[in-house]
């Protein structure tokens, strides 16, 4: 029995043993990876002044990319073909730049239903450039004749302001109850000036209220060309563009027996905030006028 006992312990203990044998080492701790930088851009803020009093951001990470902040948004936006300054669309945004007299201009717009055209300005942006020369200098020679860029398009001058148009209205249309009329937007300023997109147009009741009932709504192409898109108009001094206003004059005896009257109406250009007026009475009906885009031409042929 005692021979039995000790051979069964024999046993265990060598099993003992041979498990703690085949026991792996301990490994020893290793060093703490050390933490990455996070991907950041190096270019440098560059910081804007806006008229409405708010300041715009701009890092320009190379020539052809943008990453624009305003009221706190980022947008990524990419280089575009321009024909005069620089030129950047994205994220529904356009920033477009332009240098003269030791400043730096900048007007931001809300890209249009065609995604690649600014218009409706959300900001007219401005920065002075360091050590450039504001010193007087000589009386600047005559504008050349702008060149067509590639595709017929001509340079675009800086963006027209309000003081600088004079706005009428021109000959017009009418049959089976709709109406069309041209109106002109004259550059009466001493410099040229570009107009691009639609107008924002409103229209006020003779005790100058506005007449909120009444929407504008863009119509791309015109009465004379359907469906075209819009294109830059550049404006010598006294040169003029051309759009359209049309309406309906019939009302809707079961919702809208009367229409109102409008006594003026007050436009702002693609790319400014500063509103003109003209005395303008009409009455449309339906809640709605449709406005074309700004054309160089008062009457184009129509396209076949």
């Amino acid at each position: 029995m005692m021979s039995h006992r000790l051979t069964a312990f024999v046993a265990i203990a060598a099993l003992t043993g041979a498990a703690a044998c085949s026991q792996p080492a301990p490994e020893q701790p290793t060093a703490p990876a050390e933490p990455q930088p996070a991907q950041t851009s190096t270019a440098p803020s560059v910081g804007y002044a806006c008229e409405s009093g708010a300041t715009l951001q701009v890092q320009y990470a190379d020539s052809d990319s943008a990453q624009l902040t305003y009221q706190n948004q980022a947008y990524a936006l990419r280089s575009v073909q321009s024909a005069s300054g620089a030129r950047y669309v994205g994220a529904g945004m356009e920033w477009w730049t332009a240098t003269r007299d030791g400043q730096e201009s900048g007007t931001l717009s809300r890209l249009g239903p065609d995604g690649t055209t600014g218009v409706a300005v959300l900001e007219r942006c401005s920065r002075p450039i360091p050590g450039a020369d504001l010193t007087p200098g000589p009386m600047p020679t005559p504008a050349q004749t702008p060149t067509p860029a590639p595709g017929g398009v001509l340079p675009a001058a800086m963006p027209c302001k309000g003081p600088q148009l004079k706005l009428a209205a021109g000959d017009g249309d009418a049959g089976m109850g709709n109406r069309v009329r041209n109106f002109s937007l004259q550059n009466i300023g001493a410099q040229a000036c570009s107009l691009t997109g639609y107008p924002t147009v409103t229209l006020q009741d003779g005790r100058g209220r506005t007449l909120s009932s009444i929407r504008a709504e863009q119509s791309p192409g015109s009465y004379f060309r359907q469906g075209q898109a819009p294109t830059p108009v550049e404006l010598a001094p006294q040169a003029k563009a051309w759009f359209e206003l049309s309406w309906n004059v019939m009302p809707d005896e079961t919702m809208q027996k009367t229409c109102p009257e409008a006594a003026t109406l007050k436009l702002t250009a693609p790319s400014d905030t500063a509103a003109v007026s003209l005395p303008f009475t009409f009455s449309p009906c339906g809640g709605r006028i449709r406005v074309s885009p700004i054309r160089a031409e008062a009457n184009p042929p129509p396209t076949t």
